[in-house]
């Protein structure tokens, strides 16, 4: 049993006061201390264990009755025990402001702690115990910095310090530098080993901070050895089973918050963490008591925060928006800022979008989306809000961010292709496909919504046969498949009876019957419905009508599919059944504004003017006056009255062309996007005289129309060419009527037909208008009016070709013919109006009959006329045609006449050089069939004969080489005389050469043979000097003969120059062969005289 011993003063006797047994009233302990002036360190120590027993109220009764001035001026000398007892008073009033929850009571907590640490600092400033509980007054008003000077003054003077350290390691920690904070934790357990537990809750801490969960897991056991009871590390370890997300760790997690809640029911964390496992599990009466408990006794901001958010999403679950907020509400303001605690920034977000204040809204995901830039759900919810806010483009972007951020969210697919319907169709379709395609992939069942969505879309591009394959496959099974395959139908359908007997139901019930199941989902009317739309719009009436009635036959309430049939009634101009139809649609609701308005549509058709205006006032008030519809219907029908084809007063038809603008204004400035009553708006300028203010509307109208499948206004088409007709600009009225009739009536059309037959009329195209007309009367066998039109184009046809100045046989003929028809039209008008039947005026019709036989007889003239002139221009054209032929027989035969002159003397050209070339090749065979020593031997005789006195020379081997080289020169001197002789053939043509070839053959041989002679002699060793002599001399005398006869032959020819040569032309070829041959020869010497050289 521990005693605390007071001494007695002037004794050596104690008094033992038990610390289990103090008494509940501390007077008496004082009154002792006092009498015995007990040492200061007595007063603290028996202060401390009454707080140790909870006995806080006498704890500072001691200690502020130890801290008195009295007892301050009695213990002058004692400074640590003074210090101690005000640090003591300083720590419990911190202790008290930091769990003290009202501001202004935490405040005055404060003011008396700094009040106590300061009288401390006056006793001794440099106190480490002080200026530690400075730091820890600082830490508890969050001043984090200035708590970090004061323990890093107390660490400057003693590294060791425990409490320092552990104080500057609580600052690294609310700074977010766990990794500090842990090395402090470290260093203050290295000096002190004995440390309570709670030093290491703290290194856990930092461990988990960290994301090193085994080692904070094993920081908290160890807390929990050391200290069992300590709450928070079994709380900590509880924490980290519920996040292992499975299971066997939740439950782990929950048996431990629940005992940390037994062993302490005031911990708000675990009442936390209890009450979010108890929202999941449905019990909301608990989760309100364990908040309201955790609000009461914590102060902590981001616990109070999490508290009021667990208590806000329960009644949240519960649909209590307006509570569900205001705690919302408050956990937001718990915190500073969202990177805290996001959470309630994103319930209260949506509690607001659910109360319809999107501005607040979009205000609390923004700061979500500070804190997750990336998060999905808050893009899509952006998105959403943004889209009823109607910035559509902002909606736009964080829907496609949303998109890429996470490219297999289908369903921020689904919401983007939702937003994109009504402005981009394309990327809508896009879009959905995506979603399908990613639901697809993931094995989830594709909505029939979405599938519903990708057919309209595919209708609504003119892809039906995509939107057929998507309808059809989300319908899957059922009894549609038997009516619409034809095949598979068990009984014949007539298509034509199937409007008429839309209340017969025999066919389903035969179908019953015999064993089909005729059932129609509710979830698969829709789009039932928008496939029978889609065979209505392929003109497939027969499958459109049998789905229609098949949805009438399962719900007869359908009153859409009521004016689907009316309507198809009334394109086949079954108007009375169509008025039937609407009549049915009407029982189901006597108010229905669509139903209404088809019904006056009808009845302003059938002229019924009277009930029309009534009939489309009260779809006007059944609306509330909100349906533009009816506010157009009525501008339709003044707009009719004002232009009717009754006698028109002119007053009235101007109120009620007024009227009409009025009312299309009116539905423009409700819905500026409204092409019909544009279109009715630019029909009233148009009548007005405005052309080219009506002509900017219409052609607006018709662009933005023609993006749309539904929208089908052909009025618009007309309307434009209408205004072209009006101001005079005939051809784009034409086109225009022309693109009208392909793109909407498959030129079908009689009416447009006429209107496009008197733009011609008016553009003086007679025979174009008399087709067009023709085509009309074709379409529309008993209108009489296009006939009688037909008449009167031909006649003004024929009427302006005969007022022609120049006509043609072929016009005037063409003229006749179309009188005479134009005669038999007109006739069989005048016997139809005889019967009554059309209403002609019979005297009108014989004026254009007698005009016509008037037009007949001039014709005759004309055509005799022309006849001539025809006649007399065929005579003219034959006789310069006749001239023309002669012309051009002239030339051709000029032409063959200079080409037979150039091809003969080409001919003669070619066969002049083949004749060269021939007798440059007999001589070339010529010197090669003649020998060397008959050359030789020919000389010599030839030089005897002439009596040629020569000297021998008699010397050695130098007189060889002469010879040598004369041999060559004659034989040179010798081929240009036979040159010569060839030329002189060639000019003269006479027997001379004849006479000379035998001499020179002869003058060979004996070459030939003296050569031969020579040879054996020399082969002998015989040689003859003396005739070798004789033959060196041979040549010179040769060559001098040679030049001799060469100077008369140069003589010669200038004592004939002045005669004619009737071979002159050919001169100056002869010579360039003549000196062809020449370089020959040169080469043939230059060739001998090489070999000489070698043999040398």
């Amino acid at each position: 049993m521990a005693c605390v011993y007071i001494p007695v003063q002037n004794s050596e006797e104690e008094v033992r006061v038990v610390v289990d047994q103090l008494p509940r009233d501390a007077s008496d302990i004082l009154d002792i201390l006092k009498a015995e002036q007990a040492p200061l360190d007595l007063w603290l120590i028996i202060a401390r264990e009454y707080f140790k027993q909870g006995k806080v109220e006498q704890f500072r009764q001691i200690l502020e009755e130890g801290s008195s001035p009295e007892i301050d001026e009695y213990y002058a000398d004692v400074r640590y025990e003074r210090i101690a007892i005000l640090n003591a008073l300083g720590a419990y009033y911190s202790y008290l402001g930091k769990i003290e929850t009202k501001q202004r009571e935490k405040e005055e907590h404060f003011i008396m702690a700094t009040q106590y640490y300061n009288k401390a600092s006056r006793i001794d400033m440099h106190e480490p115990s002080t200026w530690v509980g400075k730091g820890q007054l600082l830490l508890a008003k969050g001043d984090v910095e200035q708590a970090f000077a004061a323990f890093k003054i107390v660490l400057d003077g003693d590294v060791d310090n425990v409490s320092a350290l552990l104080g500057q390691a609580c600052v690294q920690f609310s700074r977010g530098r766990y990794s500090d904070s842990l090395e402090l934790y470290k260093r203050a357990l290295q000096v002190y080993p004995q440390c309570p537990g709670a030093v290491r809750l703290g290194i856990g801490l930092c461990r988990y901070k960290l994301g090193q969960y085994e080692k904070a897991k094993q920081a908290f056991q160890r807390v929990l050895q050391l200290d069992p009871e300590n709450v928070e590390a079994l709380v900590a370890l509880g924490i980290l089973d519920l996040q292992t997300n499975d299971a066997s760790g939740i439950r782990r997690g929950m048996k431990k918050m629940q005992r940390a809640f037994e062993m302490y029911p005031y911990c708000a964390l675990s009442l936390n963490y209890l009450a979010n496992h108890f929202f999941f599990t449905g019990q909301h009466f608990l989760v309100e008591q364990l908040t309201e408990t955790a609000l009461a006794v914590t102060n902590h901001g981001p616990t109070k925060s999490h508290s009021y958010y667990n208590l806000a999403r329960s009644y949240h679950s519960k649909g209590d928006y307006e509570k569900a907020g205001l705690y919302y509400m408050a956990s937001v303001k718990e915190i500073n800022k969202p990177q805290e605690f996001v959470l309630p920034y994103y319930g209260l977000g949506q509690v607001q979008l659910k109360l319809g204040d999107f501005r607040s809204s979009l205000s609390n995901f923004e700061k979500v989306l500070e804190v997750y830039p990336e998060n999905c759900e808050t893009l899509k919810t952006l998105g959403h809000i943004y889209i009823q806010l109607g910035q559509t483009e902002m909606a736009q972007e964080f829907l496609k961010k949303a998109t890429k951020i996470d490219p297999r969210d289908a369903q921020a697919f689904l919401d983007l292709g939702e937003l994109l319907i009504s402005t981009d169709a394309g990327a809508a379709l896009e879009a959905f496909r995506t979603a399908r395609g990613l639901l697809e992939k993931g094995h989830e069942e594709v909505p029939l919504e979405l599938l519903n969505n990708i057919g309209v879309l595919h209708f609504e591009k003119g892809e039906f046969e995509l939107a057929e394959q998507t309808f059809v496959e989300a319908l899957g099974h059922g009894i549609w498949h038997t009516l619409i395959d034809d095949k598979a139908q068990p009984y014949p359908i007539d298509a034509s009876s199937s409007i008429h007997q839309y209340r017969d139901m025999q066919l389903f019930h035969r179908l019953e019957e015999d064993g089909f199941i005729v059932e129609v989902p509710w979830n698969k009317i829709s789009i039932l419905f928008n496939l029978a739309r889609l065979f209505e719009q392929l003109h497939n009436i027969e499958r459109a009508s049998i789905l229609y009635r098949l949805i009438l036959f399962k719900y007869p309430d359908y009153i859409d599919v009521y004016l689907r049939l009316a309507a198809i009634a009334k394109a086949r101009n079954n108007v009375q059944i169509s008025i039937e139809l609407i009549t049915d649609a009407l029982k189901v609701d006597d108010k229905c504004p669509n139903a209404l308005l088809m019904l006056g549509d009808l009845e302003l058709k059938n002229d019924d003017w009277v009930k029309a205006k009534d009939t489309f006032r009260a779809a006007k008030d059944a609306s509330t006056g909100k349906d533009s519809y009816a506010t157009l219907c009525l501008g339709n029908w003044n707009y009719f009255a004002a232009v009717r084809s009754e006698k028109r007063a002119p007053k009235l038809e101007a109120t009620h062309l007024e009227k009409a603008k009025e009312l299309y204004t009116k539905v423009l400035i409700d819905h500026n996007t409204n092409l019909y009553a544009a279109n009715g708006a630019g029909v009233v300028l148009a009548e007005k005289g405005q052309f080219d203010v009506s002509k900017d509307l219409f052609t607006e109208v018709q662009e933005a129309a023609s993006g749309s499948v539904f929208v089908q206004m052909p009025d618009v088409w007309i309307n434009v060419a209408h205004v072209y007709f009006a101001q005079g600009n005939f051809p784009l009225a034409v086109k225009m009527y022309q693109n009208c009739l392909r793109k909407f009536y498959y030129c079908t059309d009689s009416q447009i037909l006429l209107y496009l037959a008197r733009t011609h009329y008016e553009a003086e195209q007679w025979q174009d208008c008399k087709k067009t007309l023709l085509r009309a009367i074709h379409l529309a066998p008993s209108n009489y009016t296009l006939k009688f039109d037909a008449g009167v184009a031909m006649q003004k046809f024929s009427a302006s070709t005969l007022q022609k100045q120049k006509r043609t046989v072929d016009e005037v003929r063409s003229t006749v013919s179309e009188l005479k028809n134009a005669v038999r039209v007109f006739s069989q008008l005048s016997a139809a109006s005889n019967l009554q039947f059309h209403g002609f005026d019979e005297k009108k019709i014989e004026t254009h009959v007698n005009y016509c036989k008037h037009l007949l007889e001039a014709a005759k003239v004309h055509y005799e006329a022309a006849e001539r002139e025809e006649q007399q221009n065929k005579q003219r054209i034959e006789l310069a045609r006749q001239v023309a032929l002669a012309e051009e027989a002239r030339r051709k035969a000029e032409e063959q006449r200079k080409f037979q002159m150039e091809r003969r003397k080409q001919e003669d050209e070619i066969k002049q050089v083949m004749r060269q070339e021939e007798h440059l090749e007999r001589l070339k065979e010529q010197w090669k069939s003649t020998t060397p020593g008959s050359k030789r031997k020919d000389r010599s005789h030839f030089e005897d004969g002439v009596g040629g006195h020569n000297e021998r020379r008699k010397k050695g081997q130098k007189r060889r080489k002469r010879d040598r080289g004369s041999k060559l020169r004659y034989e040179t001197d010798e081929a240009e005389a036979d040159i010569m002789d060839d030329h002189e053939e060639m000019e003269d043509e006479d027997a001379n050469t004849n006479y000379r070839e035998p001499f020179n053959q002869t003058n060979d041989l004996e070459d030939e043979g003296e050569e031969n002679a020579q040879d054996l002699l020399a082969a002998a060793g015989l040689e003859d000097s003396d005739a070798e002599d004789d033959m060196a001399a041979a040549p010179s005398n040769s060559i001098r003969q040679k030049r001799a006869w060469s100077e008369s032959d140069d003589d010669e020819p200038q004592q004939r120059q002045p005669q004619s040569s009737p071979n002159g032309d050919n001169s100056a070829e002869m010579q360039l062969s003549d000196g062809e041959v020449g370089e020959d020869y040169d080469k043939l010497n230059g060739g001998d005289a090489a070999d000489d050289d070698e043999d040398d």
